[in-house]
């Protein structure tokens, strides 16, 4: 495998720490072992979070490129969103986002605090559009790039999530091989990988990079986009991509992408009773924030599938925090009272 051909501009203040989670581990039962990848607690821009892992590799592309307007886009609660205004203001770039309405969900605040605030404070130009969830290319994210041309910018463009951008999965190939460093340090290795997914690049650089010492159906994703049959395909298809593209010397398959559908009811960025408990209970065991758009669902997911006995007896479990809890300030009301 070779990800050392690919420039990467550091964003990250380094390896992400590994903690173990020794309450949540006791409160679940005590039969496993469970650990954080705190990937929320990774740079020093806007509360960090996944995506900085994505846009290290692509940061360069964007200046060799002679742009000087990052476009990119997502729901009106976005990480991915806020890390690119936080990105192109690190870089010195301009940025353009389109805030679709992507989640049915009404509270009073919820354009106006968490990360979309946060994308305001940092001096992005922001487009709300009033259109439905996909996890596709959107049109409204092409006429915004045809626009900052018309005006004279040079449009740099970053697709939802980074996923569909040739590049967005390398950064999850990198996250393995830094996991399997540590897990060198601790002397131990993770038996299961749990990650949430929704547009697909996080969880297929992980396949990827787990894939090169055998571990790729280790990689459980849980989907909080709830349009499953699109997330299959998609994570399958990136990660064939970014295996050739790393020269990973073996086929991604079908069978390597493990994904439960069972929690992303009742709709992408609408947390069911289920989620909040997920919440609630990390918070309560390990002082640990979760949000209720993706890693709320997939701490549900870690919770339910631990409690059902998907995981055996001893297993150590390795639980990618993603970051996003910024998203929760747009949720006040639901926890109001806790």
């Amino acid at each position: 495998m070779n990800l050392e051909k690919f420039k990467r501009y550091p964003l990250n203040f380094g390896p992400t720490p590994i903690e173990k989670l020794s309450r949540l581990s006791e409160f679940l039962g005590g039969e496993v072992e469970i650990y954080a990848k705190r990937e929320d607690c990774n740079c020093g821009l806007a509360f960090g979070g996944n995506k900085i892992r994505k846009l290290e590799y692509i940061v360069p592309d964007a200046l060799a490129s002679g742009a000087d307007t990052l476009v990119t886009i997502g729901g009106v609660q976005s990480n991915h969103t806020r890390l690119v205004a936080a990105t192109a203001a690190k870089i010195g770039m301009k940025c353009r986002l389109v805030q679709e309405s992507w989640v049915p969900f009404q509270d009073a605040v919820y354009d106006r605090v968490g990360n979309i605030l946060m994308s305001r404070v940092m001096g992005a130009e922001i487009e709300l559009v009033d259109e439905g969830f996909d996890i596709g290319i959107r049109e409204s994210w092409e006429n915004a790039i045809e626009d900052v041309k018309a005006k004279g910018g040079v449009p740099y463009p970053i697709p939802a999530g980074a996923s569909e951008h040739p590049y967005g999965g390398l950064g999850y190939v990198r996250f393995a091989e830094e996991v399997r460093e540590q897990e060198a340090e601790m002397g131990i290795q993770f038996d299961y990988i749990v990650v949430c997914t929704v547009t697909g690049s996080t969880m297929a650089g992980m396949v990827v990079g787990f894939a090169a010492d055998g571990r790729a159906q280790k990689v459980i994703g849980i989907d909080a986009s709830g349009t499953p049959e699109k997330n299959h395909e998609q994570v399958l298809r990136i990660a064939r991509h970014t295996a050739d593209l790393v020269e990973l010397g073996q086929e991604i398959t079908a069978e390597d992408i493990i994904i439960k559908d069972d929690y992303a009811y009742p709709a992408y960025g609408v947390p069911s009773d289920e989620t909040n408990d997920a919440i609630r209970i990390a918070a309560r065991t390990e002082g640990m924030m979760t949000d209720p758009v993706y890693e709320g669902k997939s701490m549900q997911g870690l919770i339910d599938l631990t409690r059902k006995g998907f995981f055996p007896k001893g297993a150590k479990i390795l639980y990618a925090h993603l970051g996003g809890v910024p998203a929760i300030n747009a949720y006040s009301y639901i926890y109001r009272n806790g």
